[in-house]
C-alpha cells in the first residue's frame, strides 16, 4: 500500500513472517539493499521517503524474493515481472491575489500624481 502526502511517500507492505524487507525502484536504480523497511508490530513493513513530482516504479524485496504492490497506483510489466507504480503530483502553489488601492487612481484609470 502506498500513501502520498505531497512529496512524502509512505510505503507499507504486509509480510509478518519476513526477516528483512527492502524497497527498490527506479528512484534508487533498483538497489534491493539500499532502502531497508522497518517492521511494525502489526506485520506491516514501512518506509517513508521524499520523491519529486513524477511517476516511479518499485517493488518490495522480502528475504530475497520480489513482490509487486497491487494496492499502489497500479502495476506495469517490467523487465523481470510486474512493477508497482506510484505517482507524485507536482506541488500546487496558492493563487496570487493582487490588491490594487483604488484610492490612488483617477476616474479614467490613470495614476494620480501627488
Amino acid at each position: 500500500m502506498v500513501t502520498v502526502d505531497g512529496e512524502w511517500i509512505e510505503f507499507s507492505f504486509f509480510r509478518p513472517s519476513a526477516c528483512k524487507v527492502h524497497l527498490a525502484g527506479d528512484f534508487n536504480n533498483w538497489n534491493h539493499q539500499q532502502l531497508p523497511m522497518a517492521r511494525g508490530r502489526d506485520g506491516y513493513w514501512k518506509a517513508r521517503m521524499r520523491l519529486p513530482a513524477g511517476e516511479f516504479k518499485f517493488r518490495y524485496c522480502a528475504d530475497g524474493e520480489w513482490f509487486a504492490d497491487y494496492a499502489a497506483f497500479g502495476v506495469e510489466p517490467g523487465r523481470f515481472g510486474l512493477d508497482s507504480v506510484v505517482r507524485v503530483a507536482p506541488p500546487t502553489t496558492p493563487p496570487v491575489l493582487k490588491v490594487i488601492d483604488m484610492r490612488s487612481r483617477t476616474a479614467h484609470g490613470q495614476m494620480a500624481v501627488a
